[in-house]
């Protein structure tokens, strides 16, 4: 093997996408993270990687874009009164301890039985979307237990991204609102002030590593921190059972794409 496969790809060999695809999809995102307080990762990973990203520099790139998007969002949801401040605290401790048990494990656990395990949690959360429906003025009650567990799912919501490279929000925002008793906004809310502390570590370990393309993040972020507010404002006209719908077709979506994406690789072996 000669040296120059070896060498990480430089910035001009690397591909560029089109400007134009790139504001698409940060529209997309940022539309996604204002409704549903996820952070927008779910759809732009995967359309960089048709974009021609390589894996690394695709989710190097999204967890960067999310950043200004998650910022936004919060911003907004905060601005409305639909923060849980403490919660957020407590979830931030636990996901960024979470993501780098997980990336150390991501190694040594096998991943089929934890892949498949969280499918199964998106099914039940999926089925529980559709037969409870939040309180709209909900809130979180938080006691010395509540603090632990809020801490305890920020921790396996880390762990899981760290091993399955799927983001945080389609975790936090369900099982605040069905373990936690939180209100759809609350939960989105929440969620989204959770990215902001493991997306701000999770870039500057990427970029030490150039797995970002800075080009293709500020483009993608900037598109996503426009389109975010209005997502806002749809969670907030729309009601908590059409949130709730719209949230597990989502959820279906990300788990088909993970299932196909799983027996694709495994094909390959």
């Amino acid at each position: 093997m000669t040296r120059s496969s070896m060498e990480p790809p430089t910035e001009m060999s690397r591909p560029r996408p089109a400007i134009i695809s790139l504001i698409l999809l940060g529209i997309a995102a940022g539309y996604l993270s204002g409704l549903f307080g996820v952070g927008g990762g779910i759809i732009v990973v995967p359309m960089l990687l048709m974009l021609g990203l390589d894996q690394r520099l695709a989710a190097g790139t999204s967890v960067a874009a999310i950043l200004p998007t998650s910022i936004v969002g919060a911003t907004g949801y905060a601005i409305s009164g639909n923060i849980d401040w403490l919660a957020g605290l407590m979830l931030a401790i636990g996901i960024v301890a979470g993501a780098q048990l997980g990336t150390y494990l991501l190694a040594r656990l096998p991943k089929d039985v934890l892949f498949w395990m969280f499918v199964a949690f998106l099914v039940v959360v999926m089925v529980n979307l559709w037969l409870s429906v939040p309180q709209r003025d909900a809130e979180i009650a938080i006691d010395l237990w509540t603090g632990a567990a809020l801490v305890l799912t920020g921790l396996i919501t880390g762990i899981l991204s760290g091993l399955l490279g799927v983001g945080g929000g389609i975790i936090v925002v369900p099982v605040l609102m069905f373990f936690f008793g939180a209100s759809d906004l609350i939960a989105k809310g929440t969620s989204l002030l959770m990215m902001v502390p493991g997306s701000i570590s999770a870039t500057i370990g990427n970029t030490r590593r150039r797995n970002v393309d800075l080009r293709a993040a500020v483009v993608v972020g900037l598109a996503a921190c426009v389109a975010s507010p209005l997502g806002l404002l749809t969670a907030t006209v729309i009601s908590p059972f059409w949130s709730n719908v719209t949230f597990s077709v989502l959820l279906a979506g990300v788990a088909a794409q993970l299932v196909v994406k799983h027996v694709r690789s495994r094909r390959r072996r």
